[in-house]
């Protein structure tokens, strides 16, 4: 099933993958502003343990998302990309711990990051796909891709009935 909708400034591309039944929304953004308002959205549906996972090349705007929805979230310190600490944590509404895993790739038996999936903050995580196999099983997966200057298509999975409807709400 494809389905076609024009939301706000997106273009917003919906299919069910019917390879295990997932859903899979695309959305492309026009302006770094369309990123911000994008993960500002997500915030404001945020919730306890909320884990999302980033990938995209360099310069895609992972650290981008990361930092409006800290903004939103209400943190106060300069939201930085944790490329040598693979983790910083930050203080908002709810506990916002930022993971830039791409020197782990190989090495993700790495208890350290799974401690966090539980910790009652929101877990944003770069570079996801180079630590895949200790993702939990729910969770919002978003890829980036640019296609132009100031343009990206956004690809959002969610797995688990929670995410699904994360993405109902803002979506």
């Amino acid at each position: 099933m494809v389905i076609f909708i024009n939301y706000n400034r997106y273009f917003v591309f919906l299919c069910y993958n019917y390879v295990g039944d997932i859903m899979e929304y695309k959305l492309t953004m026009r302006s770094v502003m369309d990123t911000i308002e994008l993960a500002q959205n997500f915030e404001s549906e945020k919730f306890s343990n909320m884990i999302i996972c980033l990938n995209g090349d360099l310069g895609s705007g992972k650290t981008l998302f990361t930092k409006a929805f800290a903004n939103a979230l209400g943190v106060q310190e300069s939201v930085t990309s944790p490329t040598f600490n693979i983790i910083k944590e930050y203080d908002g509404e709810l506990p916002l711990y930022h993971m830039d895993v791409y020197r782990l790739e190989g090495n993700s038996d790495n208890a350290l990051i799974e401690e966090y999936f539980n910790k009652g903050g929101v877990v944003i995580i770069e570079w996801a796909n180079m630590v895949k196999d200790i993702l939990p099983e729910h969770r919002l997966d978003i890829k980036i891709k640019i296609i132009g200057e100031n343009s990206r298509v956004f690809t959002i999975v969610p797995h688990g009935k929670k995410y699904e409807d994360l993405c109902e709400a803002v979506l």
